[in-house]
């Protein structure tokens, strides 16, 4: 069981990692390197000092703005360093402390790196998918409850599920279906948890993904023929898939049971 200085230190090193995870969301896609130079205002390029560099605290400190130009920070880098802390301390109450919680630390915020170049840039990087099936297939076959066969077999549903879809997409709606980039971020998903798991994750991806556009073209805040990330849904549908998919699929097959 993880005590409540457990907790504390847990979450503080998920902001530290969400610090870098915001790092990584924006240079990836403008293919920067996530090591050097340190971090920057956008605006005005000074370096952050250390002391304006502290998770969620110096973005309440100074207000939102950048200290030498008082040019606005992104409300999206407190987001990410709030939400990876939670994540994490949500991931080591529910499976304790061990390797098993850190494996999906690390997908977690894989997921939260996805979740933020596909919504600023449309862009999937494979520099975090690609080496995250070879980490998925990794801890599935020494650490995690998921097995290699199930995590292979989950790669093989979820990236060839939209493979097809991405396929048959041009000859049935006229138009591309999914891109390159979900279809691998489905199989890295595929790999750490699973192919019923990964099944789950499309149907809520897709759901949540349907109602959401639906409203939103309903508001005229997009339209029709509008792109929409849909990686941020597929995140979304993992995350729950990680923490509920045993009681989700329990609860959807007494629902269909009727019906046969």
């Amino acid at each position: 069981m993880v005590s409540i200085p457990g907790y504390v230190i847990t979450g503080l090193f998920g902001a530290l990692i969400g610090s870098f995870l915001n790092v990584c969301i924006y240079r990836l896609p403008r293919r920067e390197s996530i090591v050097w130079p340190s971090s920057r205002c956008p605006a005005c390029a000074r370096p952050i000092a250390w002391y304006d560099n502290i998770p969620i605290l110096s973005f309440l400190a100074l207000r939102g703005k950048c200290r030498a130009c008082g040019a606005p920070i992104s409300f999206r880098y407190p987001l990410i360093e709030a939400a990876n802390a939670v994540g994490y301390g949500v991931i080591f109450w529910h499976f304790g402390a061990g390797w098993v919680s850190a494996a999906y630390a690390v997908l977690f915020s894989a997921l939260l790196v996805v979740t933020g170049t596909d919504f600023t840039h449309q862009i999937i990087p494979n520099v975090i998918t690609v080496p995250g099936m070879l980490l998925g297939l990794l801890c599935a076959s020494t650490i995690l409850p998921v097995g290699l066969v199930n995590s292979i077999m989950g790669m093989l549903v979820g990236g060839g599920l939209l493979w097809v879809l991405a396929w048959v997409s041009p000859y049935l709606f006229g138009k591309e279906g999914m891109g390159g980039g979900d279809i691998k971020l489905l199989a890295m998903i595929g790999a750490f948890l699973g192919w019923k798991a990964t099944l789950l994750t499309i149907m809520i991806g897709a759901s949540v993904g349907s109602v959401v556009g639906m409203g939103l073209i309903s508001l005229n805040v997009i339209k029709r023929d509008d792109y929409i990330p849909f990686g941020p849904f597929l995140a979304l549908g993992a995350v729950l898939s990680l923490f509920f998919h045993e009681p989700l699929l329990e609860w959807y097959f007494n629902l269909v049971a009727p019906l046969e």
